[in-house]
């Protein structure tokens, strides 16, 4: 079988999917109203057919043998019904039996439109890990950045999630709200969310303005400021002083090493928490400075 590339341009995976194999079921994103994000604008959501998949999964098992990760694209694969999702589920362990684990993107509405039955069969089914943006644990926050739900919502849709058996890897965004707006209660509800919700992973990023993007056109019409370096490690600093570690039931493994990141820290709660605010109280009272692209610890 000749190899072609079956993909639909451009393609996103998360950082820690870098070595699966992305099997694209769905073009877009079903939801594509989030204002930091431009990643999907250029394309119309749809599902793709079956057949497709099965044959990309075919030639991706022919030419790749050692396949034990995939990850379903684009933007919100969970948004495809549950019985075409099983299809797919079902294609994967036929054609890479030795796959180890099926991952995607959510949103907040898929996991709302699934049953908690159909979410436990699609674990049973192979997808056992969800990647979810979260953002912001603060209502005003989520309605500024047009999310579409809330805090107390986002809590439970997360332990909907791990009632299923299912891994939930949720991703928050220092400076969201930019320099024109208060940060602060965006970093304190956001430690507090941390704490109430069922996560196996939690992963910081730092708000980059984005090709397509709402707030890239209003930063160009001089309605929206990034924040600087200083005013995201100080928000850091606030969402882990607000991280409640008796309130957690589990381990969580935390990052903010993502390339948008200036700090790198990586960690797991709650344990960690205390060294990890150390590590970004002792970043702040060294100084930081613009010429400082990115600090290691």
């Amino acid at each position: 079988m000749q190899l072609y590339d079956p993909y639909d341009y451009p393609l996103y995976r998360p950082p820690s999917e870098a070595y699966s194999l992305i099997l694209q079921v769905t073009i877009g994103c079903s939801y594509n109203r989030c204002v930091f994000c431009g990643m999907y604008q250029t394309k119309k959501f749809h599902i793709k057919p079956i057949e497709t998949i099965k044959k990309e999964l075919a030639m991706f098992a022919e030419h790749y043998r050692h396949i034990d990760k995939v990850f379903l694209a684009d933007g919100d694969a969970l948004s495809a019904p549950t019985e075409f999702l099983v299809s797919v589920l079902d294609a994967i362990t036929a054609a890479v039996p030795q796959c180890k684990r099926v991952s995607c993107y959510a949103t907040h509405l898929n996991i709302r439109q699934k049953s908690p039955e159909e979410l436990k069969l699609l674990a049973s089914k192979g997808l056992t890990l969800l990647y979810l943006g979260v953002e912001s644990g603060d209502d005003e926050t989520l309605k500024f950045i047009r999310k579409g739900t809330t805090a107390h919502e986002l809590i439970t849709l997360s332990h909907k999630v791990g009632d299923a058996g299912m891994d939930l890897s949720a991703t928050f965004i220092l400076g969201i709200n930019g320099a024109e707006r208060d940060n602060t209660q965006h970093a304190i509800k956001t430690g507090n969310i941390i704490s109430q919700m069922y996560l196996t992973y939690v992963g910081l990023l730092t708000l980059r303005l984005e090709d397509g993007s709402y707030l890239t056109k209003e930063a160009a019409e001089g309605r929206y400021t990034v924040v600087g370096i200083e005013e995201v490690v100080r928000e850091l600093k606030i969402i882990l002083e607000n991280i409640h570690t008796e309130q957690m039931k589990a381990p969580v493994i935390f990052r903010s090493n993502h390339a948008s990141n200036f700090l790198t820290l990586k960690g797991t709660l709650p344990q960690d928490r205390d060294v990890l605010l150390e590590q970004v109280n002792r970043v702040l009272k060294r100084g930081v400075y613009p010429e400082h692209r990115k600090y290691y610890l």
